[in-house]
C-alpha cells in the first residue's frame, strides 16, 4: 500500500491570518494577495478510504470541508478512523470538541497527553460509548488506519502554555511531545510539527526518510521580539527556528532525506510570502514550504 498526506493546516496557532495580529502577513492574506494557512494538521492514508488526523486544529471543520477524501459517506459515517494528538498545545487539542457529535473514532495519544486531556471535563464531550481512547507506549507501533503503522517517539519539548509554572523546561524529553513514524508497507514517513531540538538520536532516527514534515514556527528565533508582538522567542516557546548556525535547515542540512517539508508555521513567519527571499533560501536548502491541501503520495 501507499502512503498519502494531506496537510489540511500549515500555520501555527492562531493560523493566517490570525485574527487579532495586524503584522504584514495577516494584512496581505486578509487582502488574497498571499495565501491564507488554517491550523496545524495532517491527514494520512494507506488507501485513500479510511484516514487519521493527525492532530485536531481548532480549525477542523473547515479543514474536512475542503478535504473531499473525508467529506461523509453516509447520512453519520464519515471514513475517519482516528484521530492522534502529538502534544496538548490548544491548537491541537482543541478541535476535538468539534468531533463531539456522535462520531465513532479511536484517539491516540500518550498516556501524559491522554492525562492532560482527562484533566479538562469539557473534554468528556467526547462521548467514551463512541471514542475510544488509546494510550500509546514511546516507541511502540500500533495500527493507525488498515495498512499504516505508526510509531510514536519523544522530541525535545515543552508542557502546553496552559500547564506552565514560574520555571519552563523547553527541551523536555518524555510523553509531552513526541513525534511520529508512519510506516506503509514501501514507506516511512515522519511528522514532528514541534520541536525544540535536533538531538544525536533524533538525527539517527531520520537519516534515510523518504518524506519528514517538520516544525517550522519562525524564521528567526527572535521573530516575534523584532516584530514587537511577544517577549518569548521562539526557543522559550519550545520550537526550533529555520534559519541561523543553530536552525533546522543547518541541522539538517546532511542528513539523507529524500523530501523534506516545513509545517507548523507562525504568522510572522516571511516564509510564508511565496516571492520571499527567505522562502527562497528554504527551498533552494532543499525545503518545502507547507500549504493547506498539499498533499504527497509515496
Amino acid at each position: 500500500m501507499t502512503l498519502r498526506a494531506r496537510i489540511l493546516g500549515a500555520a501555527a496557532g492562531g493560523g493566517l491570518p490570525q485574527w487579532n495580529c495586524g503584522c504584514d502577513n495577516c494584512k496581505l492574506a486578509r487582502s488574497g494577495k498571499i495565501p491564507s494557512q488554517t491550523q496545524s494538521s495532517l491527514a494520512v492514508s494507506a488507501d485513500g478510504l479510511s484516514w487519521a488526523v493527525l492532530n485536531a486544529s481548532p480549525d477542523i471543520r473547515v479543514q474536512l470541508s475542503d478535504a473531499p477524501s473525508l467529506f461523509p459517506s453516509g447520512l453519520r459515517e464519515l471514513p475517519l478512523s482516528s484521530v492522534l494528538v502529538t502534544n496538548g498545545d490548544i491548537d491541537h487539542v482543541a478541535g476535538l470538541l468539534t468531533l463531539r457529535e456522535m462520531q465513532a473514532f479511536k484517539l491516540f495519544a500518550t498516556a501524559g497527553i491522554h492525562e492532560v486531556l482527562a484533566q479538562n471535563p469539557i473534554f468528556e464531550a467526547l462521548n467514551s460509548t463512541v471514542v475510544d481512547r488509546v494510550s500509546i507506549a514511546l516507541d511502540q507501533p500500533f495500527e493507525l488506519v488498515p495498512g499504516l503503522t505508526a510509531t510514536l517517539f519523544p522530541v525535545p519539548g515543552k508542557v502546553p502554555l496552559y500547564l506552565e509554572g514560574e520555571t519552563v523546561q523547553t527541551d523536555m524529553i518524555g510523553e509531552q511531545t513526541v513525534g511520529v513514524a508512519l510506516q506503509s508497507l514501501d514507506s516511512v514517513a515522519y511528522y514532528i510539527p514541534g520541536c525544540a531540538a535536533l538531538t544525536p538520536h533524533l538525527r539517527d532516527r531520520l537519516e534515510g526518510a523518504e518524506l519528514l514534515f517538520f516544525d517550522g514556527t519562525l524564521w528567526t528565533d527572535d521573530e516575534m521580539v523584532r516584530a514587537g508582538l511577544s517577549q518569548k522567542t521562539g526557543k522559550r516557546m519550545g520550537h526550533m527556528s529555520m534559519d541561523g548556525p543553530d536552525g533546522s535547515i543547518a541541522a539538517f542540512a546532511d542528513i539523507d532525506i529524500a523530501r523534506k517539508v516545513f509545517v507548523h508555521m507562525n504568522n510572522t513567519n516571511p516564509v510564508l510570502r511565496p516571492d520571499s527571499d527567505e522562502g527562497a533560501r528554504a527551498r533552494d536548502a532543499g525545503w518545502t514550504i507547507g500549504q493547506d491541501g498539499m498533499e504527497i503520495t509515496l
